[in-house]
């Protein structure tokens, strides 16, 4: 079920015409304004893959740094599947690699213990908070090692699934996620 998920959303995404995926990302920043995850000091978010249409999120860059947060983007290791996340400041350097994902070039580390929110990329979820990726479990790893009360918040263009029925146990729920018409929680 999650690969034909995958490829449903992943058609769904390159059906948007760039000036679309802006506007949608733009109402996503939005309703991100609604949630009531303001009072945080680290925010870890992504930068996106453009050739996979993902959400733009230099709105929600905007925000967090409107609102004076602490920013932190990862770098990620094709080898064991893990990422290692950076502090973004005005030197650090982002590098796009060799799978198209852009990211820092180093800098300060940030324990994944110390980030209170993390927006999360994905391509589908349902009414409980499940979510499908891109199938690596990078997200999956990193949540593990964050502190247990990190706020989960998904970002998509798109509806709910009713349901998701194949779950890992290293599957991480979501505890909410941002469309362009409304926020979810789950």
């Amino acid at each position: 079920m999650k690969q034909e998920l995958r490829k449903k959303y992943k058609n769904l995404r390159n059906a948007l015409t760039l000036e679309k995926l802006d506007e949608l990302s733009l109402e996503i920043a939005n309703q991100a304004l609604s949630l009531d995850i303001w009072e945080h000091e680290f925010y870890h978010i992504f930068l996106p893959i453009e050739r996979l249409r993902e959400i733009n999120t230099e709105f929600l860059l905007s925000i967090l740094g409107g609102k004076d947060k602490n920013i932190v983007l990862s770098s990620s290791d094709f080898n064991d599947n893990t990422m290692k996340h950076y502090l973004l400041t005005d030197s650090t350097k982002i590098v796009v690699n060799k799978y198209g994902i852009p990211e820092p070039a180093g800098g300060i580390e940030i324990p994944a213990r110390n980030i209170d929110v993390v927006f999360i990329p994905l391509l589908a979820y349902d009414q409980e908070g499940n979510r499908v990726g891109y199938g690596k479990g990078f997200y999956d790893r990193f949540l593990s090692q964050c502190k247990s009360d990190v706020v989960k918040v998904g970002l998509s263009f798109f509806e709910p699934e009713e349901e998701i029925i194949v779950k890992n146990s290293q599957d991480i729920a979501l505890n909410s996620c941002i469309t362009p018409k409304k926020g979810y929680h789950f």
